[in-house]
This record gives structure tokens, C-alpha cells and sequence, in this order.
């Protein structure tokens, strides 16, 4: 007879999703957190941790994977339902920041393992879904721009990625941020400043 699954998560699960918390907290506080710093703060041998990750590469990959859809999800829910252009870019991006703020620095670290061109793979989807609120915009006069949607989605992208480096270096204050980075995206494609300034404020309320 076969056993009934309970749905509980096995014994191993449980260890990868603590192993993936923790070095996710441990490369947050020091990027340069070695597997058996990871090993140790997740209270399991090295072993353990390379069982289920073969290096640490793998393990910076996953986590940035974890991310990407985390950011992809806080994307789509920015934008569900609305139909402005503007305030679909705007509630996005600061939807957005709330999560990326939490990964900004796994970002810097998956630059060196991962490389941008990894990252901008796995980041198709959210850039493909930003093209299309380009286009819209871009039709419907709402926004302005020499740019064609996809080439303006990529300005956004790495403008994004731009701002989180600025605050890992201590150029712009972190509480700040998710403000600023969706102004920068709204004026960026071209809509005046005042009512940039207009629809974040009355977004971040």
C-alpha cells in the first residue's frame, strides 16, 4: 500500500529553505560569508549546505532566482487593474523597491558570480510586461520618448539597478529610494515633473 502524503515538507526541505534564510541574512550582513560561515549560522555541517548547493555560486544563484520572482510577483501586483499608464509605472516601481530594497545588496554580490547578463535573463518577464505599459503610453501620448517601449524598459531596468547601487554607497538614503526611483522612471519616460511629483506623492500616502 502506498503510503498518503501528508504534505508536509521533508526533513530536507526544511534544511535547504533555513540553509537558503540564512545565507541570504549571512551574505546581506558580509558578502563574502563563506559557506562554512553559512553552514555555521544555519546550525548544520558543511556538508549539509553543499549537499544541497555544489558551490557557492549555486547558492547565490538560487537566492537571486528567489528574488527575481519576488520581484516579478510585487510587479504584476502594482500594476493589476490599473489602467493609467503613469500610475501603472509608478505603483510597479514602488512596489517594486519594497522588495528590491530587501536585495539590493544580494544584487551586488550576484554581479560577481551571477554576471548582469544572468541577472537580465531571469528578468525577461518583468521587462517584457514593462515594454508593454511603455507602449501603451507611448500610444496614448502619456508618455514621451524618442525611445522605442523596449529600449526604454532597459533604460529602466538599469536605472533601477543604478539607484540600488547608489544607496549600498551611501549616495541616497534608503527610506528615500523607492520615492525617488519611481519618480525617476515616470520623468524618464517623459512625463512632466509636476505630475511625477503629483502622482508619488499621492501614491506614497
Amino acid at each position: 500500500m502506498t503510503a498518503m502524503t501528508t504534505g508536509n515538507p521533508s526533513r530536507a526541505d526544511v534544511n535547504r529553505r533555513r540553509i537558503l534564510d540564512v545565507a541570504l541574512a549571512e551574505l546581506l550582513r558580509d558578502p563574502d560569508a563563506s559557506m562554512d560561515q553559512i553552514a555555521r549560522a544555519a546550525g548544520v555541517v558543511r556538508r549539509t549546505v553543499y549537499g544541497h548547493f555544489p558551490s557557492r555560486e549555486a547558492l547565490v544563484g538560487t537566492l537571486t532566482d528567489e528574488a527575481v520572482a519576488a520581484v516579478a510577483a510585487a510587479h504584476a501586483a502594482g500594476r493589476e487593474g490599473v489602467a493609467d499608464p503613469a500610475e501603472s509605472v509608478a505603483r510597479s516601481t514602488l512596489a517594486v523597491w519594497e522588495i528590491a530594497d530587501r536585495y539590493r545588496l544580494l544584487v551586488a554580490l550576484a554581479q560577481r558570480s551571477v554576471t548582469m547578463q544572468g541577472i537580465r535573463e531571469r528578468l525577461t518577464p518583468v521587462r517584457e510586461a514593462s515594454a508593454e505599459i511603455l507602449r501603451r503610453g507611448l500610444e496614448q501620448g502619456v508618455f514621451a520618448s524618442p525611445l522605442p517601449p523596449y529600449a526604454l524598459a532597459y533604460v529602466h531596468e538599469q536605472t533601477l539597478f543604478a539607484l540600488m547601487e547608489a544607496v549600498n554607497d551611501g549616495l541616497l538614503e534608503a527610506r528615500e529610494a523607492g520615492r525617488s526611483a519611481a519618480f525617476t522612471m515616470l520623468t524618464a519616460a517623459g512625463v512632466p515633473a509636476s505630475r511625477a511629483t503629483e502622482l508619488v506623492a499621492k501614491l506614497s500616502d
